[in-house]
């Protein structure tokens, strides 16, 4: 009976503990950026990484790049700047990473 209740213990712990961590905070304003016609027409693409610092109301407060083609990278930002996030209890940091695609000439946001 005392090894249940530990583990009964434990469990509802951690059952605890996962309910308090926030949930990953989801967009509900998205826009996905123009594909820059030279770098298209170029054949440039790749992914880009960046994190994006919202702010509790769901606006973004600012971006911060962390990989990618320079170029391609500016145009994410600019299009990440003008997204809206769901709100939360304070601000918190999104990783977003866009895919430009040169051959289908398509940016897949994930």
């Amino acid at each position: 009976m005392r090894k249940f209740i530990q583990v009964l213990i434990i469990a509802v712990t951690l059952a605890g503990t996962a309910l308090a961590q926030p949930a990953e905070r989801q967009p509900v304003v998205q826009s996905v950026p123009e594909y820059p016609a030279l770098l298209k027409k170029l054949g440039i693409g790749g992914t880009v990484k960046l994190n994006a610092v919202v702010a509790a109301d769901g606006s973004v407060k600012k971006t911060k790049i962390d990989g990618g083609n320079p170029m391609l990278a500016e145009v994410a930002c600019a299009a990440v700047s003008k997204w809206k996030y769901s709100p939360a209890s304070e601000a918190s940091t999104v990783p977003v990473e866009m895919t430009f695609d040169s051959k289908s000439a398509s940016v897949r946001i994930k």
